[in-house]
């Protein structure tokens, strides 16, 4: 691509314009923004998009039509234009094999008649279907009946163009349609297929009439190609200035090339008849030596009159001509177009042909990239912009469609840097302060809050500094500023030491000034910070004057902030004298200097003239470039590209010069090692993807052109073929994808050996390498291979390793006398019901003879418990067979294939070309097999004679003799020696289990990952009601309603009033006793009582603190006269349960901040313990745990299998970036519902996302060879046992091997969800077994291998051994105090117990410690060990409950102070962390120690802790929920709250409110209690009072009357009395005198 600014000559042979401006074409492929922006992804390739003004945007992939909204989130409605339910494309219409340009299903896409008055949006379709016909829909409703053409108006060939357009003309204002196509391709096969009619052959532009949605069969007018003339292809169709335009190009189909001059054919906006206006060649050719006779994409800027084209020259089959001038833009003007393009015609049956020619240059300003795609796709060649914001454009590209803002103004970060960019869309917008759309900035009314690019960068508010008088700077603001209603106030501040030199203010209309007056002391100001503001809107600048004396120059004094004073002729402080018209700050005063010092440019053209007196022979020095290599280097750059050529010694200053296309920046560059005369290296950085012209400058003369480089994407791999080879190497390995031809080296990452370079032969689109060998590892190995792009390794899939191949025996045939065909066997099968497969000679052809009861004493390589027979891809190239003959003779065998069957595979090789092939037959011994790095013999195999069969079988009589002998024999010994070696047997499996239990206490590890990914906190909401409601999840969902969107207004008067009344502390806590002291107030209802308050005082903690405070020392004056100890200790109070609640809210920030990473390492660690080994699925037991009780002892024998796992793509999981090839680890012992477990964890954990669906939708498939076998737990095949119970199938039953490939699909509609499995099924406990009678009875009875549980004990070790470390760290961070502090609630409520106990008299410090254990580690931490799904979102099964509950009393026993005396009989739970028990018992005794020498936390500190805290849950719960369930309750007890007298007195009763104030009552107005709970009960109100008024006036004078002794009163007055009840109490005034008179 290139920039032109020169015009160039005229071409005389061809149509050619004059040359308009080639400015960059941008590849949208740059900076990584956008991944925010709205996409929509279809299952085929997009061929049309069209953007209607009120019905969203229309997308054609495939043969469907998708109807979207604007923002591409949601799809309106769906068109299957072929078939329903399939979006594919018709195979009978597939394209060929060479890409055409616009090859698509979709013509026309052309919404029309919006807005009219008497019809819909219509919108006008075009499709290859029907040969070619239109159709006509509804905007609104895709699917309702459509009016179709019956002939071809669009072309009905895939590769076909198609341009149109619909406009209204004529006296009654109908639609028309003008539309252009190529109906003829020069294609027999294709004619065929779709042959338009005799008329149409020659038509290249048609008219018609669309008014309604009616579409006329004949046209109104054509316009015919020339005779002889080929196929043009036409890029668009426009409308301008009353006339329709055309861009095309001729174009060959079959060859895939331009034939002919881009041109664009004018013909009249009219109706009725088609008029021809003449056509206009389009020259884009200059700086491209062939010209650029491909049109990619047209554009019309309507606004400025300008036309805009994509041109693009050929590059050859391989790309391999391709530059950057390869492509431009071309801009033109329409007028001279219409003007110029008069009756010219070439292309088209017209009379005229004077052509002519255009001319103008145009100029340009730097490209900007403003969206990048990541993926090598090809962009759709016409940008769609939004019909109602001018922001944005729609940009198609493969299948996805992307709503994107047409500039990135927030890149710009000053008001300057905004308005220099000269970006059209981007101003500076002062309410904002920042550079935006003119959309986005607000108001959009006032104009002086908007500075656009016409405005200039001088505009921009800036700070300024002059001199007024020579005694005087004054500081302030110039430039535009933002309107203003409030005053303007300007500091200017000592940034040493803090003080304000300057400081004043100004009303609204003026800019406010500060006057710094020349003192001595100022000069020792090194740094100041002037400040202007105004409302919210501040402009600040910090100004250095640092050694403002040293400067000798102007531009250097002025660049450093300080100030030339122009008659001194020196650099002076700011605030430093100097006459007000020498005093200059800005640069322009220093210009005429600049001048003058600029140096002359001196020319070169990688020449330059020597003049430097050192150089002993002065004259010319040539340098000689010759190549560059590498040509192509990735986006992360390259650190050795070398350049060859010559003289490079001789220069000593080197530089390469880069010169991109989406930027006019240059990438400057010094070489990095000149390495000699002709070779010379750079290091180039990275950069976007796209193409850049190279030069190399030598000591500053001109750049010597090296030609282009390419910057392209990182490698990418789609293919490892074959996945598989042999331990032993050798075999070519072929890697597909692309960009293979930038990677540094290609790795093989092995576990145990690490990474391996392998040589390797790679090009663009495949890399070919031998793969190495790992003989001496183990017999099956999965190895990553990887790529080396720079620093940055990619993987690129895995390769499994199995064992080398076995060969069973060789036959050599005699064809003929002139061939020999060698055949080299391989036998292989599976053991099965006592039969066992061995290899017998029975001629020349090995075979496998069964023998029946057969035992292998050593493994044999042929009786193998799975089929190996098809695992390896050989190809000719891996193998090379010799066979020796005569006295070490040798002749190669040509290798021809491989057979394979179910049990055999053979090698067939022949020897041609010889004369004695019987000869050599007979005189054959042995065939050398070579695989790669494998080389075996294999002897030939010799025929048996009967005299075999006459030794065996005589033999095998006697040994079946004596053997009945000796079996009578010794028939009565063994029933002696039964008991005996039963016992034996017991002490052998005994002795086997306790030495291979510690074995692995010693040498088992688990590989435990510390980056485990992001940690699945719950937030804040959740966390809370999980605590505070641990057992009633149904109060759970009713305070998740979203509050941030409730109006304050909204809120039941009442409500607000039960609100108020409860922030009185006397009121509050009398209420709570009143309840506690009730007998069937219970402790549930105590703890919801407790969580009800909590949540309605979330956001006033410092009050609900108060209230805490005075519950435990009334509960501390109960407990004191019993036994203090046990305070907190049980949740039997409300007291107890709100305490539980404060310490959640207060320190929910410290479990997140510190415990909560440690805490969920533990938990992730134990399930992968536990999952290492056996876990029954019944019982939930596993071989490996904490807890006894949940420990599997009837373990089976077990194994590790490795599978390979491919997934399935699928809708929900679509991305390009998902590795689908897994190798997962599964037990033969799993059940195949917990290898799918396993396995969606293995995906998770490579891909860092989830499959995209749940367990139950997605089901297991076997794949052998061919063949496909679904997994199931319970299917056919499963074993079932006695009485009936089925055993659920397991990876073993399947006999699945490793290296087994496995796939996972998605389920059919309608799938089953998860069987809930019944006493009538087993796993691993079998019926007969301990663990299942508890569950059964004991009913059945078994002869199984004799277990018992003591022997796996060490099993429960081994789990703490694997956890230990990772639990430490857990329990640390709870005792821990991060930067010496302890959290605000810890040291707060310690000591406030350390001061009641110091209060009360306690000497005893244990009962202050048994205090604190109480209320932080028991009514906590133990709470949060217990329940990990309380801090998570994870789900605690009940495996994971018995261990957690290990660790929690290992926890507490840590802060008990009694010391534990265990013996051998004590429980495992207890001895497991016997030993670790001391140790944290001393951690806690320093922690309890260090708080308390904390420095006391002051009351203000709390307090700010506290409100800080409330304003962070402000709006999290529905607090209505939470008072209407106080509410209950005190309607509840209402009786036993209220004590009220039996008679009401009469007379006239007067109550003082207020000084001067009375209330006269009579006894009409005097009601009695039961009538108020009456009301209250039955939700009516009273003389307008709503129900809640009742209750919340006699609970206020309940509480102000009974404390001076005084009888109740009722009153109607209740709105008044409840406000002025609440006023009183906020302001803090208690204990009111409160007047009564009977």
């Amino acid at each position: 691509m290139e920039v032109s600014r020169r015009k160039a000559p005229p071409r005389p042979p061809r149509p050619a314009a004059p040359l308009p401006l080639l400015a960059y074409l941008l590849a949208l492929a740059a900076p990584s923004r956008g991944a925010d922006e709205p996409v929509w992804r279809s299952e085929q390739a997009i061929g049309a998009i069209a953007a209607s003004r009120a019905d969203g945007v229309f997308v054609a992939s495939g043969s469907c039509l998708d109807q979207l909204d604007y923002s591409l989130e949601h799809r309106l409605s769906r068109l299957y234009r072929d078939q329903a339910g399939n979006c594919t494309e018709p195979v009978s219409l597939a394209p060929p094999a060479r890409p055409r340009p616009g090859s698509s299903f979709s013509k026309l896409l052309l919404p029309y008649s919006e807005g009219a008055a008497d019809l819909q949006g219509l919108l006008l379709t075009g499709w290859t279907f029907d040969r070619g016909a239109c159709e006509v829909r509804l905007l609104g409703n895709l699917s309702h009946s459509s009016l179709r053409n019956g002939t071809e108006v669009v072309s009905c060939h895939p590769q076909g163009s198609t341009a149109g357009v619909v406009y209204r003309a004529g006296d009654q204002n109908r639609w028309y349609l003008a539309v252009a196509a190529t109906y003829v391709l020069p294609e027999p096969e294709t004619a065929s297929r779709c042959n338009p009619a005799a008329s149409d052959r020659d038509t290249a532009i048609a008219l018609k009439d669309t008014e309604g949605r009616s579409l006329a069969t004949e046209e109104l007018g054509r316009l015919k190609l020339r005779g002889g003339a080929g196929s043009l292809h036409f890029v668009d169709a426009f409308l301008w200035n009353g006339s329709v335009y055309f861009p095309y190009y001729p174009y060959n189909y079959t060859s895939g090339a331009a034939t002919g001059w881009p041109s664009m054919v004018r013909i009249a906006q009219s109706a009725k008849v088609l008029q021809f206006q003449g056509q206009a060649a389009l020259d884009c050719g200059h700086g491209h030596p062939d010209g650029r006779r491909l049109l990619l994409s047209s554009s019309l800027v309507e606004a400025l009159g300008v036309w805009a084209g994509v041109f693009s020259a050929a590059t050859g089959e391989g790309q391999e001509k391709r530059s950057p001038a390869t492509t431009a833009l071309c801009l033109f003007r329409m007028s001279e177009i219409q003007e110029r393009a008069k009756s010219c015609s070439w292309d088209f049956q017209t009379a005229e042909q004077n052509c002519v020619i255009l001319g103008e240059n145009l100029t340009s300003n730097c490209p900007e990239v403003i969206y990048e795609i990541k993926e090598e796709t090809p962009v759709f060649y016409k940008l769609v912009p939004h019909p109602k914001k001018n922001i944005y454009i729609y940009l198609t590209a493969g299948k996805e469609v992307r709503r994107i803002r047409v500039a990135n103004c927030s890149k710009h970060k000053s008001c300057t840097e905004c308005l220099t960019a000269t970006d059209p869309h981007c101003g500076w917008c002062h309410s904002l302060q920042r550079c935006a759309f003119k959309e986005d900035c607000v108001p959009l009314d006032n104009y002086e809050n908007w500075l656009d690019i016409s405005s200039g960068a001088k505009k921009c508010p800036q700070i300024n500094l002059f001199r007024s008088s020579e005694d005087k700077t004054t500081v302030t603001v110039v430039g535009s500023l933002p309107p203003r209603r409030s005053e303007w106030k300007c500091v200017v501040k000592n940034l040493d030491t803090g003080r304000e030199l300057c400081k004043g203010r100004s009303p609204p209309g003026r800019v406010c000034t500060c006057n710094m007056p020349t003192r001595a002391t100022y000069k020792d100001v090194l740094a100041v910070n002037m400040t202007f503001s105004s409302g919210s809107w501040h402009l600040s600048k910090r100004f250095n004057f640092t050694n403002c004396s040293s400067f000798r120059e102007c531009p250097a004094c002025i660049g450093t902030d300080c100030a030339w004073c122009k008659s001194e002729r020196k650099c002076i402080h700011p605030f430093t004298a100097c006459d007000p018209s020498d005093y200059k700050t800005n640069q322009e005063h220093c210009q005429v200097a600049v001048e003058k010092r600029a140096p002359s440019k001196t020319a070169g053209g990688g020449r330059f003239t020597e003049n430097r007196s050192s150089r002993a022979n002065p004259g010319l020095q040539v340098f000689y470039i010759k190549s560059i290599e590498p040509r192509k280097i990735s986006t992360l750059g390259k650190s050795n590209v070398i350049v060859t050529g010559a003289n490079f010694s001789q220069a000593s200053n080197i530089t390469m010069i880069l010169k991109g296309t989406s930027t006019c920046d240059k990438d400057v560059i010094q070489v990095s090692h000149v390495l000699n005369d002709t070779h010379m290296k750079f290091s180039l950085p990275s950069s976007r993807k796209e193409m850049k012209d190279v030069c190399i400058q030598f000591d500053g003369g001109n750049c010597t052109s090296v030609g282009p480089l390419s910057y392209i994407a990182l490698p990418h791999c789609s293919l490892i073929y074959p996945a598989t080879t042999w331990i032993s190497g050798g075999q070519n390995i072929t890697i597909l994808g692309r960009n293979f031809d930038v990677i540094d080296n290609l790795i093989i990452s092995h576990e145990l050996k690490g990474n391996i370079n392998v040589s390797e032969y790679c090009m663009a689109t495949s890399c070919r390498f031998s793969a190495p060998s790992f003989k001496g590892s183990k017999a099956r190995a999965n190895v990553t291979v990887k790529l080396r792009v720079q620093e940055t390794y990619l993987d690129c899939g895995s390769l499994q390793y199995l064992e080398d191949p076995r060969f069973t025996g060789c036959r050599v045939e005699p064809e003929g006398d002139t061939e020999l065909e060698v055949k080299i066997q391989v036998c292989f099968s599976l053991i099965s019901g006592g039969m066992c497969p061995l290899p017998f000679a029975t001629g020349k052809v090995c075979s496998c003879l069964w023998v029946p009861s057969c035992t292998l004493i050593s493994p044999s390589p042929l009786c193998s418990s799975q089929k190996e027979n098809d695992d390896f891809n050989i190809s000719k190239t891996d193998i090379e067979i010799t066979l020796f003959h005569g006295e070490n003779k040798q002749l190669n065998c040509s290798f021809e294939n491989i057979t394979r069957n179910q049990d055999l595979t053979i090698i067939l090789c022949k020897i041609k070309g010889i004369t004695n092939a019987n000869s050599i037959d007979t005189s054959s011994k042995k065939v050398r097999v070579k695989l790669g790095n494998l080389e075996l013999y294999v002897e030939q195999e010799t025929v048996p004679t009967t005299w075999y069969f006459l030794i065996v079988l005589p033999v095998l009589l006697v040994i079946v003799i004596f053997a009945a002998v000796g079996v009578t024999r010794h028939k009565s010994k063994e029933l002696s020696r039964k008991q005996s070696q039963q016992l034996e047997l017991l002490e052998s499996e005994l002795r086997k289990e306790i030495r291979d239990g510690f074995a692995e206490l010693q040498m088992d590890k688990l590989d435990v990952v510390d980056s485990f990914g992001t940690v699945p906190f719950l937030d804040y909401k959740h966390f809370a009601l999980r605590t505070f409601f641990p057992e009633s999840g149904g109060f759970t969902h009713i305070f998740t309603e979203d509050m941030h969107n409730r109006d304050a207004n909204d809120k039941n008067e009442s409500l607000t009033a039960l609100d108020a009344l409860i922030c009185n502390k006397s009121f509050l806590v009398t209420v709570i006793h009143t309840l506690e002291k009730q007998k069937n107030f219970s402790v549930k209802d105590r703890c919801l009582f407790a969580s009800f308050l909590t949540i309605a005082l979330q956001t006033k903690l410092v009050y609900l603190t108060s209230i805490l405070e005075v519950l435990t020392r009334d509960l501390m004056e109960q407990s004191s006269n019993m036994q203090p100890k046990l305070m907190l200790r049980r949740t039997e109070s409300v007291v107890e349960k709100l305490l539980t609640n404060w310490m959640s809210v207060c320190l929910s920030g410290f479990l997140r901040e510190t415990v909560g990473e440690p805490f969920y390492l533990l938990v992730t660690t134990l399930n992968q313990k536990i999952n290492k080994g056996p876990v029954d699925v019944i019982t939930c037991k596993a071989l490996y745990t904490l807890n006894e009780d949940w420990l599997l002892w009837q373990v089976p024998e077990f194994s590790t299998v490795a599978l390979n796992v491919v997934f399935e793509k699928i809708p929900e999981n679509e991305s390009a970036d998902v590795c689908r090839n897994i190798s997962v680890n599964v037990l033969d012992c799993d059940t195949i519902g917990q290898a799918k477990e396993k396995i969606f964890q293995a995906f998770l954990s490579k891909n860092g996302s989830p499959y995209g669906l749940q367990l139950n939708e997605i089901g297991l498939e076997l794949q052998v060879g061919t063949r496909q076998k679904e997994l199931l737990d319970i299917d056919s095949s499963s074993v079932i046992l006695e009485d009936g119970i089925t055993k659920l199938n397991t990876i073993g039953h399947y006999e699945i091997s490793n290296g087994s490939a496995i796939k996972v699909f998605k389920k059919i509609a309608n799938f089953t969800t998860d069987v809930e499995y019944s006493e009538d099924h087993c796993h691993l406990i079998l019926p007969d077994s301990e663990a299942f009678q508890d569950v059964q009875g004991k009913r059945h009875r078994g002869k199984h291998k004799f277990k018992v549980k003591e022997m796996y004990l060490t099993k429960l070790l081994s789990t703490k051994v694997a956890i230990h470390s990772v639990l430490e760290k857990l329990f640390r961070s709870i005792w821990s105090l991060p930067n010496s502090r302890a959290p605000f609630a810890i040291k707060y409520f310690f000591d406030f117990l350390d001061a009641q106990a110091e209060n009360k008299k306690i000497t005893d410090p244990d009962v202050v410690h048994i205090w604190k254990t109480n209320s932080l580690p028991l009514r906590f931490w133990v709470n949060i060990l217990k329940n990990p799904q309380f801090v998570f979102d994870i789900k605690k099964t009940p495996h994971i409950d018995g261990c957690l509950s290990v660790i929690a009393q290992a926890f507490m026993d840590a802060f008990s102070l009694t010391e534990q005396q265990l013996g051998k009989e004590a429980p495992t739970n207890k001895l497991l962390y016997a030993k670790d028990i001391p140790t944290y018992k001393e951690e806690v005794k320093s922690y309890y120690k260090a708080i308390r020498d904390l420095p006391p936390l002051s009351s203000s500190e709390m307090e700010e802790f506290l409100t800080q805290e409330s304003k962070k849950h402000e709006n999290e719960f529905n607090e209505e929920v939470a008072l209407t369930e106080i509410y209950k309750y005190i309607v509840k007890y209402f009786d036993e709250l209220f004590i009220l007298r039996e008679r009401i007195p009469s007379g006239l009763h007067t109550v003082t409110t207020e000084p001067n104030e009375e209330l006269e009552l009579t006894n009409s107005e005097i009601t009695t209690q039961a009538e108020i709970k009456s009301w209250m009960l039955n939700g009516q109100s009273h003389q307008g009072v709503p129900k809640f008024c009742f209750l919340m006036l006699p609970l206020n004078f309940f509480l102000f009357f009974q404390e001076r002794g005084l009888d109740l009163l009722y009153t109607v007055n209740c709105r008044m009395f409840t406000a002025r009840y609440c006023q009183a109490s906020q302001s803090g005034r208690r204990n009111q005198t409160w007047a009564y008179s009977r």
